[in-house]
Formats: structure tokens, C-alpha cells, sequence
């Protein structure tokens, strides 16, 4: 059975980030799918800072379907900046970390983090989500976990009755009392093993088991477990009685017997132990240690257990493997008519109860449609695909183990016209059937090669187990050894201590001292009785009545309290409870209270001894037994053991010493144990006989009167028997000496009479109990039990009544089985019947159906087909039995019928009519009856034939001679004889040319006719019909037949080479489709050698050849030959095949080696080149190779598949079609004449992709710098190359792009679109193409900006004459762009044109020079950005006026100076790199006098005149100004000064960055 996961999310993602189901609170943001599908990632912030990104997986975890009881694994990588978090959820309930069911871990080495499971179980199931947190986003994805479930569990039977409720919570709050609720309680064991164990455990474990998992309210687990099993619904109830056969171990006297039923066909037991083969006997032998006994179906397994130590071994377990099993034969393809049944067969290695079959992927079972059957040896395996239509057609599939094979079924429609739109009768044939004495044949051989293998593993079982039976007699007999010394050491030691201990004994006064501590003490002793790991008995109350002392002192003790079941008392010895248990009170003469010690048992190495033969087991203070006294009161009396048991097992006394302490503290009879007595003395004591809990055991002792009666509270059992006590005062009691305690714990020195132990009869117990029986009403039902004695009688109840043999029930005894068998059963025998024998019981259900059935007789009577002619009627009628209501339910041909027309049912108590009238041809068919009531559901099936005329006969006409004397023609009978058998063919013959036909007559059933009566060359036409009982059929007209023509068989098929020798070449051919309308006699064969025209016939003209077949013998060895074949039939030998192949006359040629240098050329994503050098040729060993076959494998198949369907015979070959990053494995085979070789694989697997490529971008000019008007959209393409397929990402400043950004990626490009570009769109946008070898990166800035607004008003001041400062408000787009600047414009009255007088002016003040007086001055002011200038701020006009003053000139006499000079450069020109686009500013200074003339050349051309140009020359400052840059200014620019006295030149260069 399958446990899958419930998926409560339904999303394309596997999650939501809302508040559904699914999404987590903090999941508010920004959502975007991963690169991995199925990965849902929420961003928490619009924009992260630099360096950060949100979680995601690398690798996220997939959905897992496993077996229970398996480990399961999620694997997940994440990555993320920061470091992410992850946590796991699923979609029921919460996640219970727990070493030993689920774990999280994280792998530092592979960075996985993972969620364990290691041992899975069904309530495992469920949808997991993984979660990666930082805090910057959070990335969600989802797995599932499918479970498939291994047989039973009782833990989900019951929670469907009482729910979900936590079962361990539900007994914690069953068996712990209020006043415990505060102590420290033992933790229980999870609830699928209690509740197995408590559900599943006998009556008298349930003690045992109680105590080892800490529950104290034994009567409410009682009381709660039987109505638990009342309370169980349907369901549980129906599956309890396939577990009933399956019995817990018994272990008795040295032998362990499990009894099971099961139905053998073949009888072949094999016995497994942890895997290995046990060897076993059919008989009773002591000298085997197992050995299996059959009686009918039920099988007993007895195994010797020698030393092996069985306690506590009440779970049986079963491994379950897969069967080790193939195909011996494999299912074929099978080709069925519609309505025709279809037979799938195959063959397993190895004895297979059942496999599966599956058609279209769904399991198939047996039914109506599907029969499956398995033959005896069970090697043999089919499926019956009954009445075929197209619908059934696809594949069917065998399974068995983890082998499967799978066949096509091929449902042929009917071709009929005639039938068209009507259903088609049922067929009675079937298709697939093949020859039943080949599969029993390949099934025997397997059988035997099957009985062979198992025979060898049983000896080696055999020997096996022999060395370890010796092993194990060794180790056993040194254990014995190494006890018998202990025990000698110890005696000694007792002897040696006897005389300290004679004092003590004396002291009487301190023992009644002892016993008055109260009830205080008695919780001291019970802690310390923990310590030293004893059992205690549960007593409410004690009375002690008198104490006397003396040599002939006896106590007794009235003891009044309650116990807890059979064996409440009894602890694991060595074994903490966790509770503090309450001890009795003992009540003096005097009325004082003191607290008494439990009584425990003083147990040496061996806690069991042989008493008359047979095996006693001590019952470990199990009972409190009474120990009346002659007065009639009762006293608690406890069993105690001393070391020397192992010396008195053949005594039938074991009487032991009681103690008692000299410390009063310490007033309690503990138990002593010696070396052996370890854990495994707890659970025997659990597992002694006693019977269960109405068991009585009766004891006396002959050497005292003392009466013991044992009374169990619980079931009110009373055991009496007589235990006397050590002589009084005799030196052996006094001299009875403690063992030594162990360093560091606390020992009780106790004294007392000697008590007799208490020895139990297991008694009578059952070996197999009653099983709950459904019986059918008037059949048989047989009840059964197992006693394990012979000679025990029981009683048989029902219902509380005692039942006896009469008329109608059998009680008998069969040795130890008693069985109740009821001969007819009715429905008073419905109920709980229960039988008793020596105080044990069980019981059982009988539940009575009455399912409808029909009487033997009556349904034989009502299969008989019933045949009727067409439009009578039809009655079928059948009586049946069954409880009411029944629902009747009549078929034809599987449609169901209803009252109609033609159609009458009838249904009285019953029976059951159905009367079918005015029947036609085409109601023919299966008729079945349905009766379905509560209990079950039974059919019966009867034929309708309805008669009619058959249909005509039916082509082709098959010609098989037309000579000169003789026309034979053949033809296919009716597809519908009317339903009855066909008595005669008619036959009419027209001679062709004439109008009247000849009457042939009745010619027989057979269809197929010889006319001799014709002449040569004439031409018949014939005509058929078909007669029956019914009448004639419609007519079948031949075509013309002429009599005496030559008709020549066509060619055959070409020859096949089947083998060639140096002196023999074997050939087979196919015959002719065209036969000349006549018989194929046989064959003329023909050669020919290679290069020659010239075909020499092979046999001998006299002689056909009659085989399709021929073996040639005349050949010459190491010549090439071709053959060709012509039929021959009445006419003569027709046309020749096409030649065959050429072939050489040489023995056959070994297969040659493996191809060398096979290698990989080149590949792509979705191609492959391939080569390879031809394989090495070794005379005798290896030959030269003819051609090569390549084959590929995806990693995730193991099937190869062959790229080419023809011989390759070039050395290299492109694999194509490969899907783009698959994994595959190639290899190439090589062959010739004789075979193919060895292949030859690649050492690695292939990648379908191109060779790794490191990233780089393929632009020849790439620009660096992009300027885009705001609103208009920015398109940035950029080309590279990289394989594998590289990962390509953009940023912006150093960030991923925002979501306005489109990236659209293809082979080879990535193109980068703004659609509407904003002034916040500037930036350096980077692309970063990375893949496996490498990565490259790519900067561009784009600058998104609009047209400058003009600056505000021009203010102008004149500070130093001759000068004028102008002034502005700045443009309102200075702020938001980084690259505005300011051009000033100026005009003079003098000239009335505008010019410029500075330009990039970032600031916003100029200085104007040269201002001259009585000249009216404007300034313009322009704004200027990438996009271009904006409209003008003009200044107000300034104007210094003239100040005519009278001017007088003092000229100082001077000496003349000559200033005359030649020019010369003060600051020479620079070199200048520009971008294409942008202004270029060139200058330098220089001096002259006179003034010199300067020249501007660029590539030695003058550009004074050149108007794109702007040429200044200021104050001995010349610049030269180009507006737009562009590649046609590249080059030398030069500046040439002249003047009378000289000439100067400077030079510079100029580069345009694109």
C-alpha cells in the first residue's frame, strides 16, 4: 500500500505569499521567480545595497517515494547575501526533531543542508517546505515524501476507531493514579509497541510486559484492553483472523515450536536464519537441532534449543527480499481479432507464487475481463485477456521481483461491411497460443537447474551450521566450568563465616526491634531493596499475631492485601521501576505498627531445577502465598533460594534458610542473587508455566502440616500448599551464612526458618486457541483448539450453554486438537462459542452468511446453450437460495437487460425468469445471471444461438490449378453459418460466352471444388452457395478461371547467405506471392562469380530443388560469388529473383577488436563528431573490420541505443538529435563477416555542447558612452560568444537592474531596453557574461538628459576700467545635471553680430576684457548640456560714454629701444584625445614683434578659411575651437608664426574616442 503525502497546495509554484496557507507572515514584498523551477523568492526591500542579494537554492530538494523502515534524505543548497537561514516545515502538523526519527543537518564541505529521516515511517508522509531567510528576502520551495507501506499496522486500526488522540498519552493517563502523578515515572515506549505488544501478547505475559514498561494499574489495562477489542470496528475485525494462525514461540523442556498454516502445492520448505540457509529434518531426531512437521495445512517448527536462551522472544519477524527471479521466457506480441480472447505467456527461473501483470500502466487482477493463471511448479505464468475489443489494444507488462518485460496486444478490428454498426459475435478462439510442450520444457529445465542451486546451499547450510553447533558446545561447556568453580569458592567462604554468624542468630530481641520500625522503615527498605535490584510483593496490610522464639520458633503471619494480576509483583531483576512501591504494615500483639520487608527469593547460579524429570521453573513472587496457621490465621510467606539448588536437583525438596538482619533499619527479607542470576532471571520467572490466570496449583510438602494457600486477587484462583520449615534452632539455620555484599552497596543479613520452595505446575494450556469462523448457511463449519496434553478433556460452549454432540453438531478429540463441527449450519447457530478445559479457555466468533447460490443441479441444467430460430423466443429460468434482498441482474453479451419490448424478467421468491422474444441472428451471445446480497455475489452463464440462413461464402478464390484438363480453386467459408453446421456447398458453372448456367450440385461441407469437365482454353465462371438445415445462403459469383493458359510463378525473394564456407555456401530464399495460380514444384539455382556475365546453373537440370533451400558445394575456396532462384510450377519456370549478396568461399571470420584513438572532434548542444582509427588485425585471433555501428546511452538509461541502421564504413561519424546539456555515454562497435567485436566506450561521459569557450564579446567597436533624450527609450545590444551557455547579468552601478529594465537574452546576444528613459536611468550600466571557464565584463554609461532651461536674469558690473563683469542666476537644471555649462555671447555697437566670447563656464560670472569706452556693449548667456544649448538670458545694454577732456602729452625724452623680435612659442599646444560628439578646445601663447601672422594647419591644410573652425587670436593667445568632434578631425594640427623677423612652428595631434 502506498502512504502519499497530502498536497494542500495546488499553485504552479508550490507556494503563495499571502496570507494563505503556505506563506509566512514576514513574506510581504517583492516576489520573482528563481533560475530553479519551482523556487519562489520574496524580496523584502525594492532596492538592496551593494554586495547583498536575497536567498536562493542552487540546488532545492526533490520529491521522494521510499520504503517504510528506510532512511530518506532532502538535500538542499542554498546561497545568499548574507548567509541565509534555513528551517523546514510540513504541510500537517509540525516538524518532531528526534536523533532517532527525523534530523537537521548542514554539510560545511559540500554545503548541503538536509533534513533526515532514518528510519521512515507512514505518518512521515506529507508536503515539506524548506525555507532560506536572510534579511533582505526569503526563498520557499517544496517536496514531497511518498511512502509505501509494509504490512500491518495495529497502530492506525485503532486510531481509526478512536481518532488521532496520541496513544501514549492516552495509556499515561490510564495506568498512573493521582497520588503518582508528582514521581518520576518510566518514560513509555512509543505507542505502535505497546499497543503491539499488549494487543498481541498472551494472557499470562501480560504481567511481565506490564512491569517492563512501567504501568501499575493492572486492572484497568485489563479492563481496558477487552473492551478495546469490543469496541474494534469492521475493518479490524476482518483482518484479525489472518493473524490468528500466526502463534508467539513456545519454549518448553529444551524445545521452541512456532505453528503456522499454509497450503503447499509443491510441499518445498526452505527454512532461512538472518539470510543464511538452516538445515532442518522431517523427522523426530535428536541429533538435528531443527526439524518441521506438516499435518495438512498446518506446519509446526521445532527447534532444539539447547543452551540458547529463548526468554523474552514473543515478537516473530520476517525480512522480507526481493526474489532473486528472471525471465527465462519473456511475454511476445500478440495479434487478436476483436471479440477473439488474447493468451500472454511466460516463464521465470525460479518458482514465483504470483507476479504482477499491468496493461496501460494500470495492475490488473482476475475478474470477468482478465483471467491470470500460474501453473503447479509455479514457473509458468499467464494472462487471458477475454473478449478483445480496440479499446484493450497497448502494451501489457509482466513484473516479477525488479524484473519486468512488457508485450504489444494488437486488437484487428472486423473488416466486415456488412456487420458495420452492429455488435460482433464472441469468438471461441484465442489468440498468443503457441506450443504448450516448449513451455513445459523450458519450465522443467528450470525447475531442475532451480532444485540443484537449493541443494547446494543446504549443504553448504549444513556444514555451516555444524561448526557452529560446535563452536557453541565449547563455549558452553567452559561457561559450566567456570560456574561449577565459583560456586565451589563460595561454599567455602559460607563454611569459613559460619561461626560469626551464631551470635546473630541468638538475638531475638533485636530482631522484634527490628520489625517494630514502622512504616518509615518500610519505605527505607523499599528504596534500599531498589538498590540492590530485588522484587517486592504489593501488601496492603500484615498482622503478625505472635512471634515466638526458642529452638522450636515459627512465625505467623495474617497477611490482608491486593496484588496486581498474576505476576503485579514481579520487576526485571537489576531494573529501576521509577516508582516508590508501598510495602505491608505487620501489626504485633500489642497493636504497634512496623513496616515489613517483601519477601524475595535467594537464587544461586541455576534459578531452575529438575524435579521427577521434568522441568520446574521458579515463579518469582508472583502470588503472595498464605500461610495458614492452626488457629486460622494467615501469614505472608515468600520463597527463597539458596546457591547449593544446583547441588539438590534430583532432590524433590529446595527448601532455602531465611535470615533475618541484625540491623533494625534494615527489617525486610530481600533476595540474594548469585552470579548467574542477571536480567534474564526477571523474564524467565515471566515466562514460567503457570497457566494462566484461572490456573490452580496444589502443592503439599510431607515434612511439615503448615498449610500454603496462594491466592491471585485478580482471578480468584486459590493454590494451597504445605511448606515446613528448618528444624528449630538447628545448627543449620544458625549457621547460615550471608554471601559478602559488593563494594558500595547496601546488603541485608537476614534469619529465619528455612521455607520450602514453591514449586508450580505449568498445567494445562492451549497450543493454538479458537479462530473466528464465517460459515454459509447448510454447509459445514468446523471449530478447532490444540492442548498441549493428550489426555485433557474439555467443554464446549455456546453462548454461555454447554454444548454437546447431537444430531447436527460433533464434538470429538483427536489427541491433543479438540474440534467442534456443525454438519448444516442455520442461523441459530450463529454466536460465541468457547471451550474450557482445566480452567483455561477460548473463544470464538461463528458468523453465519447466506450469500446467493443456486443448487448444482438446477445450474447444470441451466448452462446448456439454448437454441431457438430466429423470431421465436427464449426462456431461461433458475431457481436460488440466499437471505433477501437479492438483486437480480440479467446480461447479453455483457450489456445489461431491462423490461422491454422483446425483453421479460421476472423475479418471485426464489427464482428468477427471463423470456427473450422475437429473437434475431444478432442476439446470439453469452447470457448471464447476476445475484448480489450483503454476503456476496455469485453468476451463472448460459449461450442463446439463434438460427438463421448463413451469410454467403466468402473470398478471394484461391486458384490452385487451371491446366488444360482440370480447374481446382479454393474459397473461405461463411462468416456466419446461421448457427448451425454447414451441410453442403451448391455449385453452378457458366461457360463465359454463353447465357445459361450448368447445375454442378452438392458437392460436400469442404470448400474447395475440381472441375475436370472443361476444355482447353475455354474460360468458367462459377457460382456458390451454402446450404444448411436453415435453408440457402445468398450466392458468390468467381471471377473468369480459364483452363489450359500458362501461368508462371513470379520471382522469389533474393538469396540469403545463411553460412559460407571454403568449401560449402548455404542459401535460403522465400517463395513467390505470385505463384501462376498453381503449386510452387521447385527451384532452379544459378551462380555467378564476381567480374564475370556468365550464370552457370547449380543443379542439375533433371533435378528441382524442392527445399526453399540449397547447400552449394561446387565453389572454389577465396572466390566472391552471387546467386539467383526462379520458381517452377505446372507452366514452367518463371522469372529470377534479384541476385544476393557477394560472398566469399572461405571459412568464417573472427569478430574483430576495438577501434583505437577513439575520440570526440567536436560537438555541439545538439550534435556529436566522432572518430576512430580501424581496429588491429590478428590472423586467427582478430579480423579486418567492415564497418562500425555507434551507439549512445543517456547516464540516466541503461539501454544503448544504435545512431546508424547501415554499416558504417568511414572511420568517423556525427551523432545528431542529442538534447541540448544531456549526459551521454558513447561507444562504437566494430564488425565484419563473422560478427561484431568488442565496443569500444569512452573513458568519460560526453556533454551535448560546444567545447568551453572563455566568455568574450564579439563587437569590433563597442561604444562606452550613450546620451539619450529623457521619454525616449535606450536600446543597448551587445554580441559575445562562450560556451557552455554562459550566464549573463546586468548591473547598474554595481547593483542588479531594476524590474523597469527589459533583458532580453538569445544565442550569442543580450540586449539591454529602457523603454521610457528618465534623468535616474544615468548610470554605468555593466554586463557580466560568465560561465564555467570564465567570465567578461562590459562597462557603458548611459546619461539620460533633455535641453537645458535658459539660466535667469544677466546681471553686469564694471569693477577695474576696461572691464566688465557679467553675472547670472543659475539655469534651473543645473542641479540635475552634472555636465551643464555656460556660454557667454557678446555684441558692440561697432558691429552688430553676435560672437562668442567664453564657453564651458561652470560657474557663473565672466569678466569681459576690452571694453572700450563710447561703445554700447549686450551679453547673451546660453546653458549648455549633451543635448544641446537653450534659448539665450540677455543682459542689459552697457555703454561708457567719452569724456572729452583736454589732452596733454609730457613726453619724457627716451632712449630709443628696438623691441623687434622673431616669434616664439611661451606655451606650445598639448595633445588631445577627444570623444566623437563633444567640443574640442586647442591653444597656445606666443609673441612676435611685429605682430606676427598666425596660420592653423591640419595635415599640413590650412584652416583660416575653413569655417568649421573657430580661430581666435587674443593678446598673443591663439585657439583654435571645433564644435563637433567627428573621425574626419583626426590628424596633426599645426600653428605657423610669421612676422619680418623669423618664423615659428608647433605641432599637436588629435584623437576621436568613438
Amino acid at each position: 500500500m502506498w502512504k502519499k503525502s497530502k498536497v494542500t497546495d495546488q499553485t504552479a509554484s508550490g507556494q503563495t505569499v499571502n496570507d494563505t496557507e503556505g506563506a509566512h507572515p514576514d513574506d510581504k514584498g517583492i516576489r520573482k521567480k528563481s533560475k530553479v523551477p519551482g523556487v519562489m523568492i520574496t524580496q523584502f526591500q525594492e532596492n538592496l545595497p551593494e554586495g547583498m542579494t536575497t536567498p536562493d537554492f542552487s540546488r532545492k530538494p526533490i520529491a521522494i517515494t521510499i520504503q517504510e523502515g528506510k532512511c530518506a534524505i532532502f538535500k538542499g543548497i542554498v546561497v545568499g547575501t548574507p548567509k541565509p537561514t534555513v528551517t523546514w516545515t510540513r504541510a500537517n502538523g509540525e516538524i518532531v526533531f528526534h536523533p532517532d526519527t527525523c534530523r537537521q543537518n548542514y554539510n560545511e564541505s559540500s554545503h548541503e543542508h538536509t533534513l533526515e529521516f532514518p528510519k521512515v515511517a507512514p505518518e512521515d508522509a506529507d508536503t515539506y517546505k524548506c525555507y532560506a531567510t536572510n534579511e533582505y528576502g526569503r526563498a520557499v520551495c517544496t517536496a514531497l515524501l511518498n511512502v509505501i507501506e509494509v504490512g500491518f499496522s495495529k497502530t492506525k486500526e485503532l486510531q481509526k476507531t478512536y481518532g488521532d488522540v496520541s496513544i501514549t498519552r492516552f495509556l499515561i493517563s490510564l495506568f498512573s493514579s493521582p497520588t503518582e502523578e508528582a514521581k518520576e515515572e518510566k518514560a513509555m515506549t512509543p505507542e505502535e509497541k505497546v499497543w503491539e505488544i499488549l494487543l498481541g501478547a498472551d494472557k499470562k505475559d501480560y504481567e511481565r510486559i506490564c512491569a517492563e514498561y512501567g504501568i501499575t494499574n493492572f486492572r484497568g489495562m485489563l479492563k481496558k484492553l477487552n473492551d478495546m477489542k469490543k469496541e474494534q470496528d469492521e475493518d479490524v475485525v476482518a483482518f484479525v483472523p489472518h493473524m490468528n494462525t500466526l502463534k508467539h514461540i513456545d519454549s518448553e523442556d529444551d524445545i521452541s515450536t512456532l505453528d503456522f498454516e499454509v497450503e503447499l502445492k509443491d510441499n518445498k520448505v526452505y527454512l532461512y536464519k538472518d539470510g543464511s540457509m538452516v538445515p532442518f529434518t522431517t523427522e523426530e531426531c535428536d541429533e538435528m537441532k531443527h526439524s518441521l512437521k506438516q499435518v495438512a495445512k498446518k506446519h509446526t517448527f521445532t527447534m532444539n534449543n539447547q543452551d540458547i536462551d529463548m526468554e523474552g522472544a514473543s515478537v516473530f519477524a520476517a525480512d522480507f527480499k526481493v526474489p532473486d527471479v528472471d525471465f527465462a521466457l519473456k511475454i511476445q506480441e500478440v495479434k487478436a481479432e476483436e471479440r477473439e480472447d488474447a493468451l500472454f505467456i511466460c516463464v521465470l527461473t525460479a518458482p514465483l507464487h504470483e507476479i504482477k501483470w499491468f496493461g496501460k500502466n494500470a495492475l490488473l487482477s482476475n475478474g470477468e475481463k482478465f483471467e491470470i493463471l500460474v501453473s503447479e511448479d509455479k514457473l509458468i505464468h499467464k494472462l487471458i485477456v477475454r473478449d478483445c475489443l480496440p479499446l484493450d489494444a497497448g502494451i501489457y507488462a509482466a513484473v516479477a521481483g525488479i524484473k519486468s518485460c512488457n508485450a504489444w496486444l494488437v486488437v484487428e478490428a472486423d473488416k466486415d461491411g456488412s456487420s458495420k454498426g452492429k455488435k460482433t459475435a464472441r469468438k471461441t478462439t484465442m489468440a498468443g497460443v503457441g506450443n504448450d510442450e516448449d513451455l513445459v520444457r523450458i519450465a522443467k529445465e528450470q525447475q531442475e537447474r532451480y532444485q540443484k542451486e537449493m541443494e547446494e546451499k543446504m549443504e553448504i547450510a549444513k556444514k555451516n551450521q555444524a561448526e557452529r553447533d560446535a563452536a557453541d558446545e565449547a563455549a558452553r561447556l567452559e561457561a559450566k566450568a567456570a560456574r561449577k568453580a565459583d560456586a565451589e569458592a563460595k561454599a567455602a567462604a559460607k563454611a569459613a563465616a559460619k561461626a560469626k554468624k551464631a551470635e546473630s542468630s541468638k538475638d531475638e530481641p533485636a530482631r522484634k526491634a527490628s520489625v517494630a520500625g514502622g512504616e518509615g522503615a518500610a519505605e527505607e527498605l523499599s528504596e534500599d531493596n531498589e538498590e540492590v535490584g530485588e522484587n517486592s510483593l504489593f501488601m496492603e496490610s500484615v498482622a503478625v499475631e505472635e512471634i515466638k522464639s526458642g529452638e522450636d520458633r515459627k512465625k505467623k503471619y495474617a497477611v490482608e492485601g491486593k496484588d496486581h494480576g498474576e505476576e503485579t509483583a514481579k520487576q526485571k531483576s537489576g531494573k529501576k521501576s521509577g516508582k516508590k512501591e508501598k510495602h505491608p504494615k505487620v501489626k504485633f500483639a500489642d497493636g504497634e505498627d512496623a513496616a515489613v520487608a517483601p519477601i524475595g527469593n535467594d537464587g544461586g547460579e541455576e534459578t531452575t531445577t529438575q524435579k521427577n524429570g521434568k522441568k520446574s521453573v521458579r515463579k518469582e513472587n508472583t502470588n503472595s502465598p498464605k500461610v495458614k496457621s492452626a488457629d486460622g490465621e494467615d501469614a505472608a510467606v515468600g520463597n527463597d533460594h539458596s546457591e547449593e539448588m544446583e547441588k539438590q536437583k534430583s532432590e524433590k525438596k529446595s527448601g532455602k534458610k531465611g535470615k533475618h538482619s541484625k540491623d533494625s533499619e534494615d527489617a525486610d527479607v530481600g533476595n540474594d542473587q548469585g552470579e548467574e542470576t542477571t536480567k534474564r532471571k526477571s523474564e524467565k520467572s515471566g515466562q514460567s508455566k503457570n497457566g494462566s490466570n484461572e490456573e490452580t496449583v496444589n502443592r503439599k510438602d510431607d515434612d511439615d502440616e503448615d498449610d500454603v494457600e496462594i491466592s491471585d486477587n485478580e482471578y480468584d484462583d486459590d493454590v494451597e500448599c504445605d511448606i515446613g520449615t528448618g528444624p528449630a534452632g538447628s545448627d543449620e539455620s544458625d549457621e547460615e551464612l550471608e554471601e559478602q555484599p559488593a563494594v558500595g552497596k547496601r546488603v541485608r543479613v537476614r534469619q529465619g526458618p528455612l521455607i520450602e520452595e514453591t514449586v508450580i505446575d505449568p498445567g494445562v494450556h492451549f497450543h493454538i486457541g479458537l479462530s473466528d469462523c464465517k460459515a454459509i448457511i447448510g454447509e459445514e463449519a468446523e471449530l478447532m483448539c490444540k492442548l498441549s496434553s493428550d489426555d485433557c478433556e474439555g467443554i464446549w460452549y455456546k453462548d454461555g450453554d454447554e454444548v454437546k454432540s447431537s444430531e447436527c453438531i460433533t464434538v470429538c478429540k483427536e489427541g491433543s486438537f479438540h474440534k467442534l463441527k456443525i454438519h448444516k449450519v442455520t442461523d441459530d447457530d450463529a454466536g460465541k462459542y468457547k471451550f474450557e478445559a482445566d480452567g483455561r479457555k477460548t473463544e470464538a466468533l461463528i458468523v453465519v452468511e447466506d450469500p446467493p447460490r443456486f443448487d448444482p443441479e438446477e445450474l447444470k441444467t441451466f448452462i446448456v446453450p439454448v437454441t431457438v430460430k430466429k423470431g421465436h423466443k427464449a426462456t431461461f429460468k433458475l431457481p436460488y437460495l440466499g437471505r433477501e434482498p437479492i438483486k437480480v441482474q440479467w446480461y447479453l453479451e455483457g450489456e445489461e437487460l431491462s423490461d422491454e419490448a422483446n425483453i421479460k424478467i421476472e423475479t418471485s421468491d426464489g427464482c428468477t425468469r427471463l423470456l427473450l422474444i422475437k429473437l434475431q441472428r444478432k442476439d446470439s451471445g453469452e447470457v448471464k445471471l447476476k445475484l448480489k446480497n450483503e454476503f456476496g455475489t455469485v453468476e451463472a452463464f448460459s449461450e442463446l444461438v439463434v438460427m438463421d440462413k448463413p451469410t454467403p461464402p466468402m473470398g478471394p478464390l484461391e486458384i490452385v490449378e487451371a491446366s488444360s484438363s482440370a480447374i481446382e480453386f479454393k474459397w473461405r467459408p461463411p462468416k456466419d453459418s446461421g448457427g448451425c453446421k454447414i451441410g453442403n456447398y451448391i455449385l453452378e458453372r457458366q461457360q463465359v460466352g454463353r447465357n445459361t448456367w450448368k447445375k454442378v450440385g452438392p458437392i460436400g461441407p469442404e470448400a474447395k471444388y475440381r472441375d475436370l469437365d472443361v476444355d482447353h482454353g475455354r474460360r468458367y465462371c462459377y457460382r456458390i452457395r451454402v446450404e444448411t438445415e436453415m435453408g440457402t445462403s445468398e450466392l458468390m459469383e468467381t471471377e473468369d478461371i480459364q483452363a489450359g493458359t500458362k501461368a508462371y510463378p513470379g520471382p522469389p525473394s533474393a538469396p540469403k547467405v545463411v553460412s559460407a564456407f571454403k568449401d560449402c555456401i548455404n542459401l535460403s530464399w522465400s517463395p513467390p506471392a505470385n505463384t501462376g495460380g498453381t503449386n510452387i514444384l521447385g527451384y532452379n539455382l544459378e551462380k555467378r562469380k564476381k567480374g564475370s556475365n556468365l550464370w552457370g546453373q547449380v543443379n542439375s537440370p533433371e533435378e528441382m530443388i524442392r527445399a526453399k533451400g540449397f547447400a552449394v558445394k561446387d565453389v572454389v575456396e577465396g572466390m566472391e560469388y552471387e546467386f539467383r532462384v526462379s520458381a517452377i510450377n505446372n507452366s514452367g519456370a518463371g522469372e529470377f529473383s534479384t541476385p544476393s549478396e557477394f560472398v566469399f568461399a572461405r571459412d568464417p571470420k573472427k569478430p574483430p577488436g576495438k577501434v583505437l584513438d577513439f575520440k570526440v572532434t567536436d560537438s555541439t548542444y545538439t550534435t556529436l563528431s566522432l572518430s576512430w582509427n580501424k581496429p588491429k588485425d590478428i590472423e586467427g585471433v582478430e579480423d579486418e573490420a567492415k564497418g562500425y555501428f555507434v551507439e549512445i546511452r543517456p547516464a540516466e538509461n541503461t539501454d544503448w541505443n544504435r545512431c546508424n541502421s547501415t554499416v558504417l564504413t568511414t572511420n568517423f561519424y556525427t551523432v545528431k538529435g542529442m538534447k541540448s546539456m544531456a549526459m551521454y555515454w558513447v561507444r562504437v562497435i566494430a564488425m565484419n563477416d563473422g560478427g561484431e567485436g568488442e565496443p569500444q566506450e569512452l573513458d568519460n561521459y560526453v556533454l551535448a555542447m560546444p567545447p568551453p569557450v572563455r566568455p568574450r564579446f564579439t563587437d569590433a567597436k563597442i561604444k562606452s558612452f550613450m546620451v539619450v533624450r529623457a521619454g525616449n527609450s535606450a536600446r543597448f545590444t551587445m554580441n559575445f560568444e562562450a560556451s557552455p551557455w554562459p550566464e549573463v547579468t546586468w548591473l547598474k552601478d554595481g547593483v542588479p537592474v531594476t524590474k523597469k529594465v527589459t533583458i532580453s537574452n538569445a544565442e550569442g546576444t543580450s540586449q539591454l531596453l529602457i523603454p521610457s528613459a528618465e534623468r535616474s536611468d544615468s548610470g554605468i550600466y555593466t554586463i557580466v557574461v560568465k560561465n564555467i571557464v570564465g567570465q567578461e565584463t562590459f562597462s557603458i554609461e548611459i546619461r539620460v538628459t533633455d535641453e537645458p532651461k535658459p539660466p535667469g536674469p544677466v546681471e553686469i558690473e564694471e569693477n577695474v576700467s576696461g572691464t566688465v563683469t557679467v553675472s547670472w542666476t543659475p539655469s534651473p537644471d543645473e542641479k540635475r545635471d552634472d555636465r551643464l555649462h555656460y556660454m557667454v555671447t557678446k555684441r558692440d555697437s561697432s558691429k552688430r553680430t553676435w560672437h562668442a566670447v567664453a564657453d564651458h563656464i561652470f560657474n557663473n560670472k565672466f569678466t569681459a576684457c576690452n571694453i572700450m569706452p563710447g561703445r554700447e556693449y549686450q551679453f547673451r548667456v546660453y546653458a549648455k548640456n549633451d543635448m544641446g544649448s537653450s534659448k539665450p538670458s540677455e543682459s542689459p545694454k552697457w555703454l561708457i560714454s567719452n569724456k572729452k577732456e583736454r589732452f596733454t602729452v609730457n613726453m619724457p625724452e627716451s632712449k630709443a629701444c628696438d623691441l623687434q623680435c622673431p616669434p616664439k612659442f611661451l606655451v606650445p599646444l598639448k595633445m588631445h584625445t577627444a570623444p566623437q560628439g563633444y567640443e574640442c578646445y586647442m591653444s597656445c601663447a606666443l609673441k612676435g614683434d611685429p605682430t606676427p601672422h598666425v596660420t592653423w594647419l591640419r595635415n599640413n591644410i590650412s584652416l583660416n578659411t575653413n569655417t568649421n573652425y573657430y580661430i581666435s587670436n587674443t593678446c598673443g593667445v591663439c585657439s583654435l575651437l571645433i564644435l563637433r568632434v567627428g573621425p574626419k578631425d583626426t590628424g596633426e594640427y599645426k600653428v605657423v608664426a610669421e612676422n619680418t623677423m623669423g618664423r615659428a612652428e608647433c605641432s599637436t595631434k588629435l584623437t576621436v574616442r568613438e
